[in-house]
């Protein structure tokens, strides 16, 4: 027989989720880029739910000052702080993370991906092979080296979620968007790969979302010209990423949901 196609969520109800107290009440979630916009937020939200938080970033201060947003959560439990330069980090630095994970923890129950770069927007006749390599780097070879090294510890959870943050431009190309467009591809296709190859072996479910435009330092940078107050909160896209970490989506894998409804115009991007 021809395996059926996953049952595609509700995605206008899953952007209306609204949480209940202590949805994520115990589970260990990690995110990487935790110390700023989606990650940043996203990190405090799983905090007021129960979670316990293993932040993930570059920079320590954005770090430290999440921690202690956390800490200061009524009833929240401690968060921990994992230093890592995905531009940098060799494989001994992953490791080193892995196990640290494991010790504390030994199991890890949500793993998301919210560290990315933009890099340079211009034409591809015009693009700079370092910065090229640097974007493909840090959004989907890190992405892919760090879900490598912590699968042991989503496979002893007995209710993971893998999540990845994608873009419009990942699904569709469009013209000036180059490296950052080329690695959201490569994040939908390795979330597609590891959501087939985890089914039925594992209780790790995969999934991508697409945040659409957001308040963040990324947009900013990629629409100078843009009003900052036209962009949703990060605090606004959160429900899809709550409900598939959440134990209401178990089952649910191999899915690239939208965080808002597709806009139907896009600011074009400045050309190089």
């Amino acid at each position: 027989m021809t395996a059926q196609p996953p049952t595609r969520p509700d995605e206008n109800a899953i952007r209306r989720y609204a949480p209940p107290a202590g949805l994520l009440r115990g589970r260990v979630i990690a995110v990487t880029g935790a110390g700023d916009g989606i990650g940043r937020e996203l990190s405090l939200a799983a905090a007021r739910l129960g979670a316990q938080l293993v932040l993930i970033g570059r920079q320590v201060k954005r770090l430290e000052a999440v921690h202690a947003e956390i800490g200061a959560l009524p009833g929240a439990a401690e968060a921990s702080i994992a230093p890592l330069d995905l531009e940098k980090a060799l494989a001994p630095d992953y490791d080193r993370l892995a196990a640290a994970v494991q010790q504390r923890y030994g199991r890890l129950d949500g793993l998301v991906h919210n560290a990315a770069i933009l890099g340079t927007l211009a034409p591809i006749e015009h693009a700079d092979m370092l910065s090229w390599m640097r974007v493909l780097h840090v959004n989907l070879t890190a992405a892919f080296a760090l879900t490598q090294v912590l699968l042991p510890s989503l496979r002893a959870s007995p209710d993971a979620s893998l999540l990845f943050t994608s873009s419009s431009v990942g699904r569709r190309g469009r013209a000036n968007w180059g490296a950052y467009a080329v690695s959201k591809f490569g994040v939908e296709g390795l979330s597609q790969v590891l959501a087939d190859e985890l089914s039925g072996n594992s209780s790790v479910r995969v999934n991508c979302v697409n945040p659409g435009p957001t308040r963040t330092r990324m947009r900013r940078q990629a629409y100078p010209g843009e009003d900052p107050s036209a962009p949703a909160e990060p605090a606004v896209v959160l429900p899809p990423y709550l409900w598939l970490l959440g134990p209401e989506s178990r089952g649910v894998t191999g899915q690239s949901l939208d965080c808002q409804a597709p806009r139907p115009v896009f600011p074009p991007a400045p050309r190089g």
